[in-house]
């Protein structure tokens, strides 16, 4: 697929990511653009193209538009905007009061998501997503990545959505209309995989990136969890129980922030102590 080639100048910079930066158009309300960092050129086409499938898949997510080129040679995809939205993270943030609704909210949608059936034909399975980073991985030994390769071969089988980077600033909302973004690693498979996240973002992560990327305390961050963990696991269950099940499955994404970081990082390594 070519790329349309589109001016910046058409753009305004409001808001920037791991992989790349997000564009509002000058003059059109309803476009927006999500554009990769340089020599990126393969990922926001595939990107694009998942969040196609996804699309029309049922899935509540912005509707994708075209795969678009700078004149400087950034590579990206134009969507169709949702003027005046807001993700959960950032609504947390302005409403601390209101931590319990964004949370109970946010557990709905991701209950909604994780009983949806998808065409497995058409998405690849979580499970082979953490085997090939397993693989990847310099940092771990043979011995630890046996272990883990056996963890995920355990985990029960589901033919259902997921995320795969289920944030809750990735969930946004505007009215009663509630959307999924940045669906780069959307797959399927157990549920556990997906949840992991929003304990990892809520708990695990270090203080300066919760105020940095979710613009909240810590201790916010954590309240909405605790929140969150019930709203989506029931309230009958003890939150140690569901953290206890729930943080090995939170550990597997050191696979993914290794990776990105190249560097071993014990922080998250330490949430696969009962596999390791």
């Amino acid at each position: 697929m070519d790329p349309i080639r589109i001016n910046l100048d058409d753009y305004v910079l409001s808001g920037g990511g791991a992989n790349g930066e997000s564009y509002d158009h000058k003059t059109d309300p309803s476009v927006m653009l999500k554009l990769y960092f340089p020599g990126k050129i393969q990922q926001p086409l595939d990107e694009m193209l998942l969040a196609r499938k996804v699309y029309e898949s049922g899935i509540p997510t912005p509707e994708p538009g075209e795969y678009v080129v700078t004149e400087d040679g950034r590579y990206g995809i134009r969507f169709h905007r949702i003027v005046g939205k807001k993700s959960y993270s950032r609504a947390t943030a302005d409403e601390p009061e209101k931590v319990h609704q964004f949370a109970q909210e946010f557990a709905d949608m991701c209950l909604k998501l994780h009983a949806t059936q998808v065409d497995t034909k058409l998405f690849e399975n979580v499970k082979d997503r953490y085997y090939r980073l397993l693989a990847e991985n310099p940092f771990f030994t043979k011995a630890q990545k046996d272990r883990i390769a056996r963890f995920i071969a355990d985990t029960p089988d589901e033919d259902t959505a997921i995320h795969g980077d289920l944030q809750y600033s990735n969930v946004i909302f505007v009215g009663d209309k509630r959307y999924f973004i940045d669906l780069g690693d959307f797959c399927y498979g157990n549920h556990l995989f997906d949840v992991a996240m929003v304990y990892l973002c809520c708990t695990l992560s270090p203080e300066p990136f919760i105020q940095e990327t979710f613009h909240m305390s810590g201790v916010l961050a954590r309240e909405f969890w605790r929140q969150f963990a019930p709203a989506y696991f029931g309230a009958d269950r003890p939150l140690a129980d569901i953290e206890s099940e729930i943080r090995p499955y939170a550990g597997l994404k050191t696979l993914i922030i290794e990776r990105d970081m190249n560097q071993p990082m014990q922080v998250f390594r330490d949430a696969l102590a009962s596999i390791l």
